[in-house]
């Protein structure tokens, strides 16, 4: 058995991103970018106007009011090379059109009578106000977006505003999802006596949607071999396989020893935790194999700790693993030593300090204090007392962050 901290090192250590590719610029949010990208040429490529206003010189506006003769028009797209600021005159200027030779600052409209002929300013007139300079955002060579980045709208805004419209991301992981049992029928039918519906499928392939990754749904592993070879043997062609039950040390628990003989290299088998203990990691070839426990709340609970993370990393995330903060507890809980224990709670915060609560009944057959949820305590395995107002390590489970 390894420590819930050893489990996690052990797949980290083992976990690549699985390539990269190319795709069109709409298609990257919430991709990860793959490359360095330097800017090919300067952002912006000349100086230009950042209001609606006039083109002076300001060196003329020493005085207030002042005034000017307006001896030209520039509106945005135009080209300024015909045109020059002279001593004692302004041009008029919409946003984003290029200064003309000898401007210094922009005034706006709004500081001014909006002359058509001559212009009176109203306001003190500084060298370089309201211009935005060539190259002040981005200068032709630099790197602006890193390798590892996050594609959200103001990346792709940068992006398109250079001209990229394809640009490298790392490749979503297909991911193959097995349950395993006699019992199980699929959804759409009634189950008989002793039957289950087969819900963990469902449920994995939503939680790996979630992660970014592609789900491949291949149905049921009955309990004899031959139909766990030929699950197992399609689910191996994917990225990564998932797999759900089976994998305890009972008479019809067959997926370590069907991984084996399909060459699969087990890296750890149970681990120190509360619930979720008979979970394993395998590596077949360069794809992870995770194979959780079948009971429907450790299956979450290990995917949540120990897949989901894995998932993210193949996709070039650097960041994988929820943070933890401080919260306290507003009953007490007690836990055997030796195993780290996870804890579903709710939260709720109060003068700026989160207060938890457990989320229901923590057994493994109870399923709704997972849907109750709002956030999962970590307790450490060396300590078996938590006493009210005790403050432990708890961490979002879900999309929860608008609690804050």
């Amino acid at each position: 058995m390894v420590s819930f901290e050893e489990a996690r090192s052990i797949i980290f250590d083992n976990i690549q991103p699985v390539g990269t590719e190319r795709i069109h610029l709409l298609e990257a949010a919430g991709r990860v970018l793959a490359e360095d990208v330097a800017a090919p040429w300067d952002l912006p490529l000349w100086d230009n106007s950042a209001m609606d206003g006039y083109a002076v010189r300001s060196e003329d506006c020493q005085t207030t009011p002042c005034k000017l003769r307006v001896n030209g028009f520039l509106p945005a797209g135009a080209q300024a090379d015909r045109i020059t600021v002279e001593t004692g005159s302004a041009v008029r200027i919409m946003t984003g059109a290029p200064t003309p030779s000898g401007c210094d600052a922009v005034v706006p409209v709004e500081e001014t009578d909006d002359g058509k002929e001559e212009v009176t300013l109203m306001e003190q007139v500084n060298k370089g106000q309201h211009v935005r300079f060539r190259a002040e955002d981005v200068a032709a060579g630099a790197v602006f977006v890193r390798n590892g980045t996050i594609i959200r709208p103001p990346e792709i805004n940068m992006l398109a505003g250079f001209g990229l419209a394809l640009v490298p991301v790392y490749r979503r992981p297909t991911v193959a999802i097995l349950s395993t049992g006699d019992e199980l029928v699929e959804l759409g039918r009634t189950p008989g006596p002793g039957e289950i519906i087969n819900s963990n499928t469902l449920s994995l392939a939503a939680a790996v949607q979630e992660t970014g990754c592609i789900p491949r749904i291949i149905g049921i592993a009955r309990d004899n071999r031959e139909s766990h070879l030929e699950k197992f043997r399609e689910g191996l062609k994917a990225d990564v396989l998932i797999t759900s039950a089976g994998v305890s040390a009972g008479d019809c628990d067959l997926v370590r020893d069907i991984l084996e003989e399909l060459g699969a290299r087990q890296l750890f088998w149970k681990v120190g935790i509360k619930p979720g203990g008979p979970t394993a990691f395998a590596i077949y070839g360069a794809s992870p194999v995770f194979s959780l426990p079948g009971n429907p709340v450790s299956t979450m609970i290990t995917f949540e700790e120990f897949v989901r993370p894995a998932l993210l990393k193949m996709q070039g995330r650097q960041r994988v693993l929820r943070p933890f903060f401080k919260a306290v507890l507003r009953e007490g809980l007690r836990k055997k030593p030796g195993k780290v224990q996870i804890v579903r709670v709710r939260l709720e915060k109060e003068d700026g300090r989160w207060y938890a609560t457990s989320s229901g009944n923590q057994q493994t057959a109870i399923l709704k204090t997972m849907v109750d949820a709002q956030a999962i305590a970590v307790l450490p395995s060396g300590s078996t007392v938590f006493s009210v107002g005790d403050e432990v390590d708890v961490h979002f489970y879900g999309n929860h962050i608008e609690l804050e």
